[in-house]
């Protein structure tokens, strides 16, 4: 049992200042974790608390590491207390204690954290403070650029280092501890003690003591204040049965966990369309947008927070009164730290699971590391009447909130505060009332330029250009007379149409009206000029062609009108001649024989230069025949170069 005179903080050795500031904020009891820890804490002893969250671990390390500083001294360029922490939301709340805390002791507290401009952090380093709160990545940046000096630092906390070291953190940690003195108070918070952590703490930490407040029937059990209810349910139903336990009656603020960024923007898209005032926290929203959506969640500018493990670890928001995991936890340690983010500072709260088909395996696995009585969940549908009934939801309700129940401002109302954020800035995930209104774009100024369709100027088109005086700069000009223009005359000298080919630098522009009918009268000459050689074309091609065709046509009148004299002659011929000696009649004057075949018969007129005839006074003998001038070439050609008769090079036979 707790002892009686163990009941408020100045009992505990907190010094006056700090349980008055306290005191001021409504904070007189500690917690469980708050009494073990702070008596050996303010000893000065190395300590590792564990304890799940939202239990005050940020007020039992705190209050000892501002204590143990004092009242702050006049020289403040080197910081003497580091608080380190994985998240950026973690760091802000942490901070935000620490202030709460030190209100009446002038100390001064900086929070460090990626994401923000290095300017105001640096400037606030050059000012002095007392206190550091910041990840791990920024701190080293800083101590890299030689803005920040840890050799002064007497009080050291790693806070949430189960997580630190699951977004692998441990290599930076350990070079954070050389760069501070040994001779130091080092404290560990965390909710789980993995083997890495339990290595680190033996290696850095001189003796610590082991506090953990947690209830002696397992882990599982530890949130007794908080109602667990696990379903087994469809895919496609799980936004029905969410949009209905959001109406549920009593509900406050509610926090839905998913596993992928991409999985919280459809959740908060859906919820957005049904009417609840819902924002997103995840990874690749900006700084200042998550900061935005925190804020607008703490004030009650919105009821539904969706987030994902890493951004929503640490967010400590005592109102919270439901917690739904859209997606099951892949591992216990997610489920714990889930299900912390309510029933904090002794109040109730439900936790409700969404277990799918294939999820059921995974499940049973962390029902059974962590003691509970869920291993077979029960199956529901958005319908099921144990959904209403065990969450108080009105009969009839739907999953589309009425409009009579829109009381909350939403996110929009939040002020989205410029933070200098460094890096790219990401808007994946808002929704129409986070989008920034656009200012109208003002009037383009008009271009002056012609504009021109298919090489002629477009009549209908506005062209504004500066009132100048037209000059006919057409005239023919010759060698001897070159055509110079000068910079300094203002004429202007109508421009040719664009063509295709590739031509000299243009012209300066001329006022449309006047070069308007110069460029239709150029563009009708030269269409005429093409089409004339075209047409030129077409007629020569054709006459050549008519041409053929005559010559052919006459050649066979040709024929036709001399076979009857040559029929005639060769008759007169056998006549004249003994039979035996008569030359038969040439076959292409008989009489064709009809065609045998069924196709139309090609008339083929007979060739004059094949007629082939000996007139009478000519030998028939071929020895009488004088051979032709080609006869004897070829003959000569044939004998050996050595002369007639045999001569040269022989071999003897």
């Amino acid at each position: 049992m707790r002892q009686a005179t163990l009941t408020t903080f100045r009992d505990l050795g907190v010094t006056p200042e700090i349980a008055d500031a306290l005191e001021t904020e409504g904070i007189t009891t500690p917690f469980p974790i708050q009494e073990m820890a702070l008596p050996l804490a303010l000893s000065g002893q190395d300590l590792i608390g564990q304890a799940r969250t939202g239990t005050g671990k940020t007020y039992a390390f705190g209050i000892a590491m501002l204590q143990s500083i004092g009242k702050p001294r006049k020289n403040r360029k080197k910081p003497r207390g580091l608080v380190v922490v994985p998240t950026r939301e973690l760091a802000t709340q942490v901070s935000e204690d620490l202030v709460t805390a030190a209100g009446k002791l002038g100390s001064r507290v900086l929070t460090v954290y990626g994401g923000r401009a290095y300017e105001p952090q640096v400037e606030a380093l050059k000012a002095g403070v007392d206190v550091i709160v910041g990840t791990p990545g920024r701190l080293l940046d800083l101590v890299k650029q030689k803005h920040l000096d840890l050799s002064q630092i007497t009080s050291l906390v790693l806070d949430e280092a189960d997580r630190m070291l699951d977004l692998g953190f441990l290599p930076d940690i350990e070079r954070i501890f050389k760069l501070i003195p040994e001779q130091r108070q080092t404290m560990l918070f965390s909710a789980t003690m993995p083997g890495e952590i339990v290595a680190l703490s033996r290696k850095y930490l001189n003796r610590p003591t082991h506090v953990r407040a947690e209830h002696d029937s397992g882990e599982g059990e530890a949130t007794p204040q908080v109602r667990q209810l696990v379903w087994r349910v469809h895919r496609m139903d799980k936004i029905e049965i969410l949009s209905r336990l959001l109406q549920a009656e009593g509900r406050g603020l509610t926090m839905v966990f998913c596993e992928t960024k991409r999985a919280c923007d459809m959740v908060s898209e859906q919820l957005d369309t049904r009417g609840f005032a819902v924002a997103a926290v995840h990874g690749d929203l900006g700084q200042g947008q998550r900061e935005q959506a925190l804020r607008a969640f703490r004030n009650g500018k919105i009821d539904v927070l969706v987030a994902t493990d890493v951004a929503a670890r640490g967010i400590d928001i005592d109102d919270v009164t439901h917690v739904v995991n859209y997606d099951a936890p892949t591992e216990d340690k997610t489920y714990v730290h889930r299900i912390g983010r309510t029933g904090r500072a002794g109040r109730t709260g439900i936790a409700v699971t969404f277990v799918e088909w294939e999820e059921l395996t995974r499940w049973k696995m962390i029902n059974q590391m962590l003691g509970l009585d869920f291993a077979e969940p029960e199956e529901t549908y958005s319908t099921s009447p144990h959904v209403y009934s065990e969450l108080s939801i009105p009969e009839g309700t739907k999953g589309v909130l009425p409009h009579a129940n829109r009381s909350r401002a939403g996110l929009s109302a939040e002020r989205l505060e410029d933070l200098g954020e460094t890096g790219r800035s990401r808007t994946r995930g808002r929704r129409r009332d986070e989008r920034e209104e656009r200012e109208e774009r003002p009037a383009r100024t008009p271009r002056q330029r012609r504009r021109t369709r298919g090489g002629r100027l477009a009549e209908d088109a506005p062209v504004e250009t500066p009132e100048v005086e037209l000059v006919d700069d057409r005239s023919r000009r010759t060698d001897e007379t070159p055509a110079i223009i000068s910079a300094d005359e203002v004429e202007a000298v109508a421009a040719e149409p664009r063509r295709r080919t590739r031509r000299a630098a243009a012209q300066p522009a001329a006022d449309v009206t006047g070069t308007a009918d110069t460029t239709e009268s150029t563009e009708s000459t030269d269409t005429a000029r093409r089409r004339t050689r075209k047409a030129e074309a077409d007629t020569g091609r054709r006459e050549a062609r008519e041409t053929e065709r005559r010559e052919v046509r006459e050649t066979e009148r040709q024929v036709r009108e001399t076979a009857p004299e040559v029929r005639e002659t060769a008759r007169e011929v056998r006549e004249a001649e003994p039979v035996a000696e008569r030359v038969p009649e040439p076959s292409f004057l008989s009489t064709p024989p009809p065609p045998v075949r069924t196709e139309p018969e090609r008339i083929i007129p007979p060739n004059p230069f094949t007629v082939i005839f000996q007139s009478p006074d000519l030998a028939t003998d071929d020895d009488d025949i004088a051979p032709s001038a080609a006869t004897e070439r070829k003959q000569q050609r044939r004998q050996p170069r050595g002369g007639g008769g045999g001569g040269g090079r022989r071999r003897a036979g």
